[in-house]
């Protein structure tokens, strides 16, 4: 039976939950940094080795997914992406303490949820936008905040039951996650793919690497990984260790805190983007970025601390999104490859922010406060590249000689400012 656009909603569902999924990926372990110190005697260097391995694999799979999802389909990859996650967590609970290197056992369990997180991350956003539905700004801007509500739930979820039982039952709540993605990858068995999306998009890689707007639109993505995640991945242990708060109340007024103003910020966009464009809110951010990492790291008040780290969640909010709808409205016919590509970069920069500030915290004595504040570089770059960008395009559309696609004007918060990949090479 042909699918209808009601039944997309549930295509749209699975989406969102398994952005939830990828929250949990990203978000789960660095909760438990400071107790896999205390259990296991794992240095803050080795920590790091674990959020690289993590953002490794996941930028790998970037790489290869853009070839891989056209050849099984977006359903096959969904499925598979989604036991990854599962089975990964379920490793992650059970291997560093029956291997003999528990360091060795929590990266290769972070190997395997990573594969998955990395197919995620390159199918989700394509998978809405053909989607034949209404409201596509709004559906793209929403997808994108789950990632945050899913960090909010994870965290949140995870340190009440802390609270209650302790640490100590770290291993089980990570068996509980699993649940999740298993559940999900049941559900994308059954929901309908768009058809477009069926039987492959054309990737084309050749022409996205002549462009110079691409690399630009790379850039963009590598310094929005890297400003995210450079606190995103270290405020648990900044605030519990930095500022001598409470686990409790460090993952709460860290991680937890930064993930809801970043989500509220996806969410309040969303009916104003259209006004607003993106160039201008994505250059606000970046400078607001940088305020941000000052409070954090320059101040002896930990309260303006957290002020800071919420501050940044407000921040980084639209500058992953913000960039892929760049990527779509300038480039609307880069299909699965272009996708691939800007994850792969934005992976890339998720890798090296937080191994910045791990490395550079190591070599001060583990501060923290040092290593964050050397992660400045990462908005600062991205604050250049978005009117560098801005550029480009307007001498694009005066000398109309083509990049890949026609000129567009700054498109809203949505990959729907450009047709789907299909479509926009029969219409470009």
């Amino acid at each position: 039976m042909k699918a209808t656009i009601r039944s997309f909603k549930a295509t749209m569902g699975a989406c969102y939950v398994g952005y939830v999924c990828q929250a949990v990926v990203n978000n789960f372990a660095p909760l438990l940094f400071v107790t896999f110190g205390t259990e296991f005697g794992i240095s803050l260097a080795q920590i790091t080795v674990l959020i690289t391995v993590n953002f490794a694999i996941q930028l790998s799979v970037d790489l290869l997914s853009a070839k891989l999802i056209d050849r099984i389909g977006y359903r096959t990859a969904g499925v598979c992406a989604h036991l990854f996650i599962g089975t990964g967590l379920i490793l992650m609970g059970a291997l560093p303490r029956v291997v003999p290197s528990p360091l060795a056992g929590l990266i290769g369990a972070s190997a395997v949820y990573s594969v998955g997180g990395g197919m995620l991350e390159v199918m989700v956003s394509p998978l809405v936008e053909g989607c034949p539905t209404k409201g596509k700004s709004a559906s793209m801007s929403l997808l994108h905040s789950f990632y945050c509500w899913g960090s909010v739930l994870v965290i949140g979820l995870t340190t009440a039951v802390f609270a209650r039982f302790g640490t100590t039952v770290w291993d089980k709540m990570s068996y509980a996650w699993a649940a999740l993605p298993f559940l999900n990858a049941l559900f994308f068995l059954f929901i309908p793919i768009p058809e477009q999306l069926s039987d492959g998009t054309r990737s084309r890689v050749l022409p996205l690497l002549r462009s110079g707007v691409f690399w630009v639109l790379v850039v963009m993505m590598f310094s929005a990984g890297a400003s995210e995640l450079a606190v995103a991945q270290w405020a648990s242990s900044f605030v519990e260790k930095g500022l001598g708060v409470s686990k409790t109340l460090g993952d709460l007024l860290g991680p937890c805190l930064f993930a809801v103003f970043m989500g509220t910020v996806r969410v309040a966009y969303a009916p104003i983007a259209k006004k607003l464009g993106l160039t201008v809110p994505i250059a606000v951010s970046a400078g607001l970025c940088v305020i941000s990492y000052l409070m954090m790291t320059l101040s002896d008040n930990a309260a303006l601390s957290l002020v800071g780290c919420a501050l940044c969640g407000v921040s980084v909010a639209l500058m992953w999104p913000a960039s892929f709808s760049k990527a779509a409205a300038a480039l609307p016919s880069g299909g699965t490859a272009m996708f691939a590509l800007l994850a792969l970069a934005g992976d890339l920069g998720c890798l090296a922010g937080p191994a910045l500030v791990g490395r550079v915290s190591s070599a001060h004595g583990d501060d923290l406060h040092i290593g964050i504040l050397s992660a400045i570089v990462f908005p600062a770059v991205l604050f250049v590249a978005v009117w560098v960008l801005k550029f480009l395009l307007k001498k694009r559309e005066k000398n109309s000689d083509g990049d890949i696609a026609p000129p567009q004007t700054d498109g809203n918060l949505s990959v729907s400012s450009a047709p789907a990949c299909d479509e926009a090479d029969g219409q470009a």
